[in-house]
């Protein structure tokens, strides 16, 4: 019994090794870092104090924050569609969509970015081709700006929005729509009444993890806008590993901003949908019940219709 335990031990050990040097140490070091003073030695509250109180970083964290939001809410609006959508194909052709899903949600960064460059830039393909033909489809249109963001990061929003949301709506039975049609309920009513109370924990996990996932974009927004736009990430990069100045103690700071922003998404989000289970649990208990009386109504007509 005392060598298995060794063996687990053993075993475990390489794992025990990875997660303390790939997310304790780091995490242990920016929050000490956050700490420090200028000369890396001193400890302060200062660097927390001018991060929120400096209009230059306020405006990253505004930034990233409404980039995020929009992000989420766009990515979820459109993937919550093409969820729905992909249930209804037929097996094969939903596992080639969620195979095209998955490289497309994996498809960002520098690539993505020079990829939106080349076609939608101000010299880009469609740019010029557009403008050739004499269409005005891109008119006032800047890719290197709030809107061009906001295009890029959805274009990896909702894929992951879609893988993660489509094994939900699996959990609606096809019962609950029949028994609704029979009671003269329409589509919309089902989704108002059964199918969005059913989905709202997949929906607000879901929201939580994409804005999380564009509260930490990077490498996409530094190789589309580089520091011409002002975001969290760009901001930590810059003071970490800038050209000119670099205040690794600054960085740590808003390193640890971002992540309680996150965190606190994530918080809100979780209670958000434990509370949304126990209304549904309340819910499910009276379809329950509507069902059977549903059941003895159907049997009271049939039995009067003699069969």
């Amino acid at each position: 019994m005392k060598q298995r335990k060794r063996g687990v031990i053993l075993a475990l050990a390489p794992f025990v090794l990875m997660v303390l040097a790939f997310q304790v140490v780091p995490v242990v070091s920016m929050l000490s870092g956050s700490f420090r003073d200028a000369d890396g030695k001193g400890f302060t509250l200062g660097n927390y104090q001018h991060a929120l109180t400096s209009a230059y970083y306020m405006q990253a964290i505004k930034n990233s924050l409404l980039i995020s939001v929009f992000s989420s809410l766009l990515g979820m609006a459109v993937g919550l569609i093409c969820a729905y959508c992909i249930t209804r194909f037929a097996p094969a052709v939903r596992d080639r969509l969620l195979m095209l899903s998955n490289m497309t949600s994996n498809f960002a960064g520098v690539p993505l970015a020079f990829a939106y460059i080349i076609l939608l830039g101000n010299n880009g393909v469609f740019t010029l081709l557009f403008k050739q033909w004499g269409w005005s489809v891109f008119d006032g249109f800047n890719l290197y700006s709030w809107s061009g963001l906001i295009l890029v990061y959805v274009y990896f929003q909702i894929p992951l929005a879609l893988l993660l949301l489509y094994p939900a709506f699996y959990g609606i039975r096809e019962q609950w729509r029949e028994a609704a049609a029979l009671l003269g309920a329409g589509p919309w009513q089902f989704w108002k009444t059964v199918g969005l109370p059913v989905l709202s924990p997949a929906i607000f996990g879901t929201l939580g993890i994409l804005f999380a996932n564009a509260m930490g974009a990077y490498a996409t927004a530094y190789a589309l806008v580089g520091g011409n736009y002002n975001l969290l990430a760009v901001r930590i990069g810059s003071l970490v590993a800038g050209d000119v100045v670099t205040q690794p103690q600054m960085g740590s700071t808003l390193a640890v901003l971002l992540a309680l922003s996150t965190l606190l998404a994530v918080f809100l989000n979780q209670r958000m949908v434990r509370r949304m289970e126990s209304f549904g649990g309340k819910k499910s208990a009276a379809r329950e019940q509507s069902s059977g009386l549903f059941r003895r109504r159907w049997a009271a007509v049939r039995e009067e219709a003699g069969q």
